[in-house]
């Protein structure tokens, strides 16, 4: 081990502990970090600071205003006001449409960040309205948009099936090619485990009210908000639609998700929909340094070697076992755990072609264990470090990382087995 991957492994530790602690501010302990990677030189300046360009922090920070603009429609109220008159005033029920409208979008839009964007604002303003607390909602349905990404034979999965069979290809698997529909086959049964838990247990586990202050509930209660012209109404019903399709059709339409999310924003600002320095408050730059700072460490965790280092221990750990479930186990486990501290798009780009590499060594089928990776990589909800849904989440509900872990420690542990017995069935290895 390098001195610097040593420096990075006991400043991790030592974050860890302070966002457990919640002694400082999360997005204190974050920069903190960020300075203390630096200076031991474990990242450089680029990598320090490319945070603060990263095109997740720009559609983050942005899709926060368009949001709030939404938010300020009429549209909102009025489908509130229109889901409970059909559900006859149930709140359960209303919430569970919500939950099915995440679960669909979520395959459309391979962002869970802008899933949540879409559905947080009529959640938010649903328990508003109807005296339900936030931090007990919040939660589950963003975890729904993470853990539900992908599955369906959608654009979410075209895109990621493109890029498997690219990794196939390039590692010695000719020939083979991997479907979207692998994804279904392989994984349906998370789309109702997860909704159900969603909708029975998971209110159970988070806060009843928030543990940090909700900032954009705050505002919205300290001062009222001068209602919006019909016109001005509707411009801002049409902006909101509008990026939410183009953000679907982006691959179609040439333009990155950022710049189709910041010039929604900027229109809602142009427009009126939101003014100029309620569009600056809208966003929660705490989450934005904590996200920023966490990029910092999982770049620096990437670069150390850190990842390699996992990877070619659990390469060389599982030897010539030719056992589905204790592979299916480590290839799910381990990037499931790393993903909760780095950026999933990198372990998924470390772990897919040891995967393939241990495939193509054991002689194995790698379907199943592709999907347990991605699986692993992708459904990251512990922390705020793995995707920008759990920050945004954060802002929205009130939560510290502790009520994140108490929150999600039951769909935590239902995952894994679900995952790794289902499809190391469907899909097995030998």
């Amino acid at each position: 081990m390098t001195t610097q991957m040593i420096a990075c492994m006991v400043i991790f530790a030592i974050t860890l502990a302070s966002y457990m602690l919640n002694k400082i501010p999360m997005w204190l302990t974050a920069l903190l970090s960020m300075a203390a990677l630096f200076a031991a030189g474990c990242i450089d300046a680029n990598g320090a600071l490319s945070g603060f360009s990263n095109t997740n922090t720009i559609l983050m920070a942005t899709m926060f205003v368009v949001a709030a603009g939404f938010r300020r429609t009429s549209l909102v109220d009025g489908m509130c006001t229109g889901l409970m008159r059909l559900t006859h005033g149930s709140f359960r029920m209303a919430y569970f449409g919500y939950l099915l409208l995440a679960a669909l979008l979520t395959n459309f839009i391979a962002s869970p960040m802008v899933v949540y964007a879409i559905v947080s604002p009529l959640l938010a303003a649903l328990c508003d309205k109807t005296g339900n607390s936030r931090s007990v909602y919040m939660f589950p349905i963003m975890v729904v948009c993470v853990a539900c990404c992908g599955i369906l034979p959608l654009p979410t999965a075209i895109q990621m099936a493109g890029q498997f069979t690219g990794f196939m290809e390039t590692y010695g698997f000719t020939g083979m090619t991997f479907s979207p529909i692998y994804f279904l086959i392989g994984a349906w049964p998370i789309l109702f485990v997860v909704v159900a838990w969603a909708l029975l247990f998971g209110p159970k586990f988070t806060p009843k009210e928030p543990v940090l202050p909700i900032t954009a509930k705050e505002k919205a209660g300290g001062a009222a908000q001068k209602a919006l012209s019909p016109l001005v109404d509707k411009l801002g019903i049409a902006v909101f639609f509008i990026t939410i399709f183009a953000l679907i059709f982006s691959a179609q339409l040439g333009q990155p998700t950022w710049f189709i999310a910041l010039v929604g924003s900027l229109l809602m600002v142009l427009f009126g929909v939101v003014d100029q320095k309620s569009a600056l408050r809208d966003i929660p730059w705490d989450m934005l340094m904590l996200f920023v700072g966490a990029l910092a460490l999982g770049t620096a965790l990437t670069n150390t070697g850190a990842g390699d280092m996992i990877g070619n221990a659990l390469a060389a750990g599982v030897g010539g076992t030719h056992n589905n479930y204790v592979l299916g186990a480590l290839f799910f486990i381990i990037p499931f755990l790393l993903t909760q501290f780095m950026l999933n798009r990198a372990v998924s780009a470390v772990f897919v072609p040891i995967c393939l590499l241990t495939c193509s060594a054991l002689g194995a089928n790698p379907i199943g264990l592709i999907i347990l990776v991605n699986a692993g990589s992708l459904t990251a909800f512990l922390t705020p470090m793995a995707t920008p849904a759990v920050p945004m989440c954060m802002a929205d509900g009130g939560y510290d990382l502790r009520a994140l872990v108490k929150s999600g420690a039951l769909i935590t542990l239902i995952l894994p087995i679900v995952y790794i017995f289902y499809t190391m069935t469907v899909f097995p290895a030998f």
